[in-house]
């Protein structure tokens, strides 16, 4: 355990503190990863280098005791949470048996995430318990690196993922054009039915989607536009799927790009500009790398053929309007990040490559694969096509 979180060690000894303490729900992706217990309520996860001790609700404790990290295991209880409750109210009932509970293990000082409750914080330095806030994100820096067993994860909600992909291109093969719209068995094609096929197929597979974009012409350049109503003919459509397994909890993340029909011309030179410039940067990936060393040869794909990008332009809303990538695991965007300012890729971080062009009113193109940083270059664990789907 010790060498697992040998950098919340780091941030220990160099703060000073006793110990390492998350007070969040079981949904909390920090709390989980630290805990290994998923609880609809709040509770504490004290991380001291030689121990995790969990404080738990009574309710949730034969639940935790069994199937946590922690190696110990306490219920509100045992530091007198109900008569705490009926004299300080539920807010306050908490913190002070968080604080009771911290003072019976010698805890004077802790370190906390930046997310950390204010409300709690105050009732610990009330108590003579030093607070100090992690601005460092250290947890979210150890969860990016993944175990092979995280990979494995990651990879069986990643197929899951592209069998929902491949629903939603055999509904837009079986369609046809109607008014410059799709139709499908009779009635309109639109973004909806696509979405509600990918989320059926994805709850068949064990999943559930938390991001489906299926957004057709000017819709697949507003930033994160889920997509509505029908869904034009010779447009581009971009389907953006991010679902999680219900059983491991671990994310994937893959868009496609699709036209039904002759795309214009415009719409073929976007696209294999974005491929050129996936390309390259899966040629740039490797541990050492740094996240913006990728993102500049990304940018200076697009730049060199005149479209605008961040980089060039932080408020532009056409041409490359965002990162080059993100981490994948426990939440759908944590660490590393692949843009300006982002360190050294390390071997086991797993990131999306997802470059594209977009114009308001018009419409965009992207590519989304997601692959594993490894020392001497990548792993891409999406397996479908990567051509244009002129379907």
């Amino acid at each position: 355990m010790v060498s697992t979180y040998s950098q919340l060690l780091t941030v220990l000894n160099e703060a000073g503190t006793d110990g390492y303490l998350i007070d969040a729900n079981g949904e909390d992706s920090n709390q989980y990863y630290l805990s290994g217990f998923d609880a609809m309520g709040s509770f504490v996860t004290l991380y001291t280098g030689e121990e995790i001790r969990l404080l738990v609700p009574d309710l949730a404790y034969p639940r935790a005791s069994a199937d946590s990290n922690g190696d110990v295991v306490r219920r509100r209880s045992e530091f007198d949470y109900g008569n705490k409750h009926t004299e300080y109210g539920p807010t306050k009932a908490g913190p002070l048996t968080t604080a009771e509970f911290l003072a019976e293990y010698g805890v004077e000082s802790v370190s906390v995430p930046a997310s950390f409750p204010n409300g709690t914080a105050d009732i610990l330095r009330d108590h003579d318990i030093e607070v100090v806030t992690d601005y460092e994100l250290t947890i979210d820096d150890v969860r990016a690196v993944k175990t092979d067993e995280e990979i494995e994860h990651i990879t069986e909600t990643q197929r899951a993922t592209e069998r929902a992909m491949a629903v939603a291109e055999g509904m837009l093969e079986r369609a046809t054009a109607q008014d410059d719209t799709l139709s499908l068995e009779g009635e309109v094609l639109t973004s909806e039915r696509v979405r509600r096929a990918i989320e059926v197929t994805l709850l068949e597979e064990g999943c559930e989607v938390n991001v489906c974009i299926v957004a057709s012409a000017a819709e697949g350049a507003r930033g994160h536009d889920a997509g509505t109503g029908a869904i034009e003919a010779s447009e581009p459509i971009i389907i953006d799927i991010a679902p999680h397994s219900k059983e491991s909890r671990y994310f994937a993340d893959m868009t496609r790009t699709f036209v039904k029909g002759e795309p214009n011309p415009k719409i073929r030179e976007w696209y294999d500009l974005t491929r050129e410039a996936y390309d390259v940067a899966l040629e740039t990936i490797e541990a050492g790398v740094t996240g913006e060393a990728v993102h500049n040869v990304v940018c200076d794909v697009f730049e060199r053929e005149g479209y605008p990008t961040l980089r060039t332009d932080e408020s532009t809303e056409d041409g490359f309007t965002s990162a080059t990538g993100h981490g994948v695991g426990l939440s759908v965007h944590e660490q590393p990040k692949l843009i300006w300012g982002s360190g050294e890729l390390q071997a086991g971080h797993v990131v999306t490559v997802e470059p594209g062009l977009y114009e308001q009113g018009v419409g965009g193109v992207r590519l989304e694969d997601l692959v594993v940083v490894t020392e001497t270059g990548y792993e891409n664990l999406t397996d479908y096509s990567r051509e244009l789907g002129e379907v």
